[in-house]
């Protein structure tokens, strides 16, 4: 069954100035960490804190499940839609499902600041503000999001998992605008875009690394539980934010990385 998503407020025309009459002072917290203790409740800890007070351009969070990759990301977006008038936020992500949930997760936090929001009037999961900023969730299909340009902000969520190709068609979205472009995931093997920004994206990324031992919403009782059941190459990549190759190949990647030099002249031409 396909995803229906249904904004808090329906998506029958409403009366502009009623829609904005209903929210409270828009938002004018220049600091995002402020935002998100003061507006939607948030105790960041101090890897989170750090990543919504960036102003990188490109960012990466390579961290633990259940740190909050999907939560910070939301409150940096809105901080952002709610703070620049007529703005454009994408999330993109492998399914409509997912990119459904982290939509939600937005609407749920502008509820509880008492923003009215609706739908787009084009876009099935999206959010319209009062000031006209927009969020839009995006599906897996790279032939269904070539529309978007002058993107304010564009998030690929479980970026390990997304395709290569879905990755070509977003980035030109940003060209215009010069938009910020964050990536979050854990990994998923050493291959595809989420690993080689990680490793060879050069310094135009700010890279965040929280293995889940310094997670201090993860105990220690539960990690060794996943350990023993999911095996260390699991437990690896799924907890330590580590990129493990996959049994396929007879040579790790990094070591026939670290064997090719290209100065070396070919046998023939």
């Amino acid at each position: 069954m396909p995803l229906v998503f249904k904004p808090r407020i329906d998506e029958v025309e409403e009366d502009e100035t009623r829609l904005k009459s209903r929210v409270p002072v828009m938002v004018t917290v220049p600091d995002a960490v402020e935002f998100a203790r003061t507006r939607l409740g948030m105790e960041p800890d101090e890897a989170q804190a750090a990543v919504l007070r960036s102003t990188s351009r490109r960012g990466i969070l390579n961290c633990t499940r259940q740190w909050g990759k999907s939560t910070v990301s939301v409150a940096k977006a809105l901080h952002r839609a709610l703070t620049v008038p007529k703005c454009l936020v994408l999330v993109a992500s492998p399914g409509e499902r997912q990119s459904g949930e982290w939509v939600r997760k937005a609407e749920d936090m502008l509820s509880l600041m008492d923003v009215p929001v609706r739908r787009d009037g084009k876009n099935k999961l999206s959010l319209l503000m009062p000031n006209r900023s927009r969020i839009v969730g995006l599906p897996g299909n790279e032939a269904k999001v070539r529309s978007y340009s002058a993107v304010s902000m564009l998030l690929i969520d479980e970026a390990s998992r997304v395709d290569d190709a879905m990755y070509k068609a977003l980035r030109p979205m940003l060209a215009v605008s010069d938009g910020d472009l964050w990536l979050m995931s854990t990994p998923n093997g050493k291959q595809g875009f989420f690993y080689e920004s990680w490793e060879h994206g050069g310094e135009d990324w700010l890279r965040v690394s929280v293995p889940a031992t310094e997670c201090p919403r993860i105990g220690k009782r539960f990690l060794e539980e996943q350990r023993s059941v999911m095996g260390m190459a699991w437990f690896q990549q799924e907890h330590m934010c580590e990129f493990v190759d996959g049994t396929a190949g007879v040579f790790d990647r990094a070591v026939v990385e670290r064997a090719l030099d290209d100065d070396v002249l070919p046998l023939w031409e």
